[in-house]
């Protein structure tokens, strides 16, 4: 969260309070003998990230594109790969995991906000051009705290994370005060090399452009404007740096997909040509035959459950439809967007037909249409999972909602749908999108929507796949703009001016960079989400054999530690105590998981967030939002819930299901196999449970109802008085993992 600026001087004034104290109280003879390297050539050897390595591109939005020195590809090719993919960008990233090196030892206890922090510089600010007065006329600093500090002895570097997720396209001055004292309590020195920051007469054009920029910005007078209160005789270090762009692909999508025609609708999706619009009241089976292998059957799977979750509200849902269109793929085969300049159009690769469930509230029409909820699903499920539990309730509220299945889930393409009507059945294509990308003859439930361990493009993992299904939801709202007459009476069945989003887990991790990009839905309820994709990874119990195969395939292969995970990162979480790294290896896992972090913005719900509603992209409006997250969620952990709430100012429209309270009451067990389990991650769908459990799924549901049926502006409590939910949530975000033992 953004401090007030009052609060941002004070920090300030703080920090230079503790460095003036450090220099009266100690004599000088006790000289620091540590001082913080500045081989500004190096990227271990100097403060990280620097605009030093990147190179002047005119065709990026930041005019920069990162420019990393390669490893020996050779003993180290899998890093070599990760390079290739990080020059592709446009500046470094908004998350950074901040390296400092020395050449001794420090006291990482002398480590905090106060003694190394960011200050973000004035819009405009580019290497090569200096400010001019005006430049910094009402100028107010926004100063970003570190976070999760990690001091290395072997390495003698300083590791930590900046406090605030970035802004994108952004400039900021990496500040290493001499508040960090060395092993003995001395504060550090500049090094001689930043004492005398000077180009050296280079003909280096970057180098040059950026040693002058630092020059520049360390000007006291100048740096006193930018930094109240700092004086650089303080300054052990310091880097520059441009946080890369985020929303570049997804907004040239946008523009397309806004200036196409929308897309047209078909019902008549029979093998016959059949018309695919059932009222509910009429099916008596639903079968689901699934495509799992490439060769061979497909394997029918009963659906009728499907069928009863439609009758949480007796008759509430009228119609159950099933139609697809036309979608423009941005993604290649292989599941990837090829990187292309940020200021540049992002080339279509094709297209590919869409499937969607709709569900229909009975009664009659309302005058407009009715307003429509799209709902995500999530991680391995599909629109024949989720949807179903929710749209009941939704409809109750007078609420319809529609349903894709996201890029790589629901099989494989060839799957069907049966739907029986006593005596008679329709067979049509359910629309799965997963493909055999490991080449083993079988589709799995996500293959297709990741590629975590695939290769030298593994690092990029869903982030491609995501960015994809939040273009298809896109073209979706585009098709409902366009109309959509299931009921074939020529009128729309949906509002057009009335659209909304809610999305579980995965559903919420796309669905807030839908709601952060798309301008024509309203308001919206991520439920369960999280990032960034590889703090998920390698929190979640459930996960984190994928970061043990990523690990694996790495060369050098980079497994640390013996079963049942094989890796140790020794990284810390939020707001603990520095740490310092005694696990040998742990160092170049946290590299690794920096890099996908890196390379996984344009993906990550976390910086996605912000769009929503502290800072709308141009042109767009803020949305009305809830975030729906639960107490020791493990498959995604509550620490990444809470960066998501903190990137958007979101604490106040955040509910907080209290798992901890609910299993207390009534827990899971072999005695009691209806009650609360320990995980509470499907707490919005949980129909089937006992009455406490769906009582909650249920509750959670409404509210979801209530809030879109008020166009969000009811937000109400699911249990009432009760203990079970916190709306917004009270006190501090929950920044452990909170499990039940």
């Amino acid at each position: 969260m953004k401090r007030p600026l009052t609060e941002q001087y004070s920090f300030l004034r703080r920090a230079l309070l503790a460095l003036v104290i450090s220099a009266v109280l100690l004599p000088v003879a006790a000289l620091a003998q540590t001082h913080a390297l500045f081989n500004i050539n190096s990227t271990t050897q100097a403060p990280f990230p620097s605009d030093r390595f990147t190179v002047a591109d005119g065709a990026q939005n930041t005019g920069l594109r990162v420019a990393l020195p390669f490893p020996n590809c050779v003993t180290n090719p899998s890093d070599c790969a990760d390079v290739v993919l990080l020059n592709q960008l446009d500046g470094f990233n908004p998350q950074p995991r901040l390296s400092i090196p020395f050449d001794g030892a420090i006291d990482p206890n002398s480590v905090s906000s106060n003694s190394v922090f960011l200050v973000q510089l004035p819009s405009g600010f580019a290497l090569g051009r200096e400010f001019e007065d005006d430049d910094l006329r009402g100028f107010r600093a926004n100063v970003v705290g570190i976070n999760q500090v990690v001091w290395d002895p072997a390495s003698l570097t300083l590791f930590a994370e900046s406090d605030q997720h970035l802004a994108q396209d952004s400039s900021y001055l990496l500040i290493v005060t001499t508040g960090v004292h060395d092993a003995v309590g001395n504060p550090i020195a500049p090094s001689r090399a930043f004492r005398d920051l000077n180009d050296g007469g280079t003909h280096d054009r970057q180098l040059r452009a950026y040693t002058r920029a630092l020059e520049h910005l360390l000007d006291n007078g100048r740096l006193h404007r930018i930094a109240p209160g700092l004086d650089k005789k303080n300054i052990a270090a310091a880097s520059l740096f441009t946080t890369e762009s985020v929303t570049s692909t997804l907004e040239s999508i946008r523009d397309q997909v806004t200036a196409a025609a929308a897309p047209a609708v078909s019902f008549n999706l029979g093998t016959g040509g059949e018309k695919t619009v059932f009222a509910v009241n009429t099916v008596t089976g639903l079968t689901w035959n699934v495509q799992a292998l490439t060769v061979g059957p497909l394997i029918p799977q009963n659906l009728n459950g499907n069928l009863a979750a439609l009758q949480v509200f007796p008759g509430a849902v009228g119609t159950m439809a099933f139609g697809k269109f036309t979608s423009t793929q941005w993604k290649t085969a292989d599941v990837f967007i090829p990187q292309v300049a940020t200021r540049n159009t992002v080339p279509p690769q094709g297209t590919e037909d869409l499937f969607f469930d709709l569900f229909i509230p009975s009664g009659p029409r309302p005058t407009n249409g009715w307003p429509v909820a799209i709902f995500g699903h999530g991680f391995g499920d599909s629109k024949q999972g989720a949807p179903f539990a929710v749209a009941s309730t939704l409809a109750h509220n007078g609420i319809a909602s529609i349903s894709i299945n996201v890029v790589g889930h629901g099989f494989g393409p060839n799957s069907t749908l049966t739907v029986s009507q006593g005596t008679t059945s329709v067979t049509f294509p359910e629309g799965g999108r997963g493909i055999d990308q490991d080449g083993n003859g079988k589709i799995a439930g996500t293959e297709g929507a990741t590629t975590f361990f695939a290769g030298p493009l593994g690092d990029i993992g869903s982030r491609d796949a995501l960015q994809e299904t939040v273009a298809d939801l896109m073209q979706l709202v585009r098709a409902i703009q366009g109309g959509i007459d299931a009921d074939g009476d020529g009128l729309p069945d949906l509002d057009a001016n009335r659209i909304y989003y809610a999305g579980q887990s995965f559903g919420g991790i796309y669905g807030t960079m839908f709601l952060g990009i798309e301008p024509d839905v309203r308001a919206g309820v991520p439920n369960v989400p999280g990032g960034s994709i590889i703090d998920i990874v390698r929190l979640s119990p459930t996960f984190q054999l994928l970061l043990t195969q990523a690990l694996s395939v790495r060369v050098p292969v980079l497994l640390n530690a013996g079963p049942p995970l094989f890796f140790n990162d020794n990284s810390p979480l939020r707001n603990l105590a520095p740490v310092v790294n005694n696990v040998p290896g742990a160092i170049p896992i946290q590299t690794v998981e920096d890099t996908n972090r890196w390379l996984g913005q344009a993906g990550d719900p976390v910086p996605w967030a912000a769009f929503i509603r502290k800072s709308p992209l141009p042109g767009e409006q803020a949305k009305r939002v809830i975030v729906q997250f639960a107490k020791g969620d493990e498959t995604v952990p509550n620490p990444t819930a809470t960066a998501l709430i903190r990137s958007g100012d979101l604490s106040d429209r955040a509910t907080f299901f209290r798992n901890d309270l609910a299993f207390a009451l009534d827990p899971k067990t072999t005695a009691n196999p209806g009650g609360f389990g320990k995980n509470p991650h499907t707490f919005l769908t949980n129909i089937g449970g006992d009455a406490n459990v769906a009582g909650v799924a249920v509750g959670a549901q409404i509210q979801i109802g209530v809030f879109f049926a008020s166009d969000g502006t009811l937000t109400i409590d699911p249990d009432g008085p009760g203990p079970l939910f916190e709306v917004p949530i009270n006190g501090p975000l929950p920044e452990a993992l909170n499990f039940i033992p």
